[in-house]
């Protein structure tokens, strides 16, 4: 087992086999999480922040390497994420969303354009019918989080600075009657916020 496969030597068995299994499933392309529904294996002290990072026993997992490689594994099942194997089923802590789209480029700007969006750890998905965006607004302080769909109920929030970006190049549209302000991409548009709100969005 190489450097990255380790999390530190006082982790449990468990999350050595998990990420074990992780590095031999992953040799053949992404895992097939999907097509694994083993039987629970308890909790994992292990916790994905807000702002993506992983934490394992209280201290943040440094290694890019790792973190990739259980990000691999990840499975929502309702509210719950688990770290899966054939064989093996971890319960983990997400606080938000259990990956941060940290950029994005564009493809052929306009009504028929492509917008792909990066994450920390470097899946690409180009927003549309398959990966969907959705912005929700906090009740208290009105600011925007927005998300895009990456894989099987596996969403991405959008940092700041990219989001505010993707406002740049946001269009107004008429959504079933209201105008709504947001992007196009895929062929779907995806509204931020009613286009009456936009003067308060762009003060922020």
């Amino acid at each position: 087992m190489g450097k990255d496969d380790h999390i530190k030597d006082s982790s449990p068995p468990g999350a050595d086999r998990l990420a074990a299994a992780a590095r031999t499933a992953s040799k053949k392309g992404p895992p097939p999480v999907h097509l694994w529904n083993p039987p629970f294996s308890g909790d994992l002290d292990m916790r994905i922040a807000r702002d993506g990072t992983w934490f394992y026993l209280g201290s943040p997992i440094g290694r890019k390497p790792l973190v990739k490689l259980f990000s691999s594994i990840l499975k929502r099942e309702g509210d719950d994420y688990f770290l899966v194997t054939p064989v093996e089923k971890c319960g983990i802590t997400v606080e938000d969303a259990p990956f941060v789209a940290i950029d994005f480029h564009v493809d052929n700007p306009g009504s028929d354009q492509s917008v792909t969006l990066i994450t920390h750890v470097d899946d690409e998905v180009t927003a549309g019918p398959d990966h969907p965006l959705r912005v929700t607004m906090d009740a208290e302080t009105g600011e925007p989080a927005p998300y895009v769909m990456v894989r099987a109920g596996l969403e991405a929030l959008i940092d700041r600075k990219s989001f505010y970006r993707l406002v740049e190049i946001a269009t107004e549209h008429v959504v079933d009657g209201d105008a709504q302000f947001g992007i196009w991409s895929g062929g779907v548009f995806f509204p931020f916020i009613p286009a009456a709100d936009l003067p308060e969005l762009q003060d922020r």
